[in-house]
């Protein structure tokens, strides 16, 4: 592997890193529940699987 001849700055280590930053996650609020939930994800509310608004699975549990 190859291993570099010559120390790098903290300048250029920092500027690497910038991108490193981890992101927020999206949240939306389904419009039949009212439940908060990420976004393009099913999930459960009072034992339904919901997803887009729509009721997928009743009574569902997790096993």
């Amino acid at each position: 592997m190859a291993h570099p001849k010559r120390r790098h700055s903290t300048t250029r280590r920092d500027k690497r890193r910038t991108h490193d930053a981890l992101s927020t996650k999206a949240l939306a609020v389904d419009a039949t529940t009212g439940e908060i939930h990420l976004r393009h994800r099913a999930h459960v509310f009072e034992g339904n699987l919901y997803y887009k608004g729509k009721l997928v699975v009743e009574s569902y549990e997790k096993a």
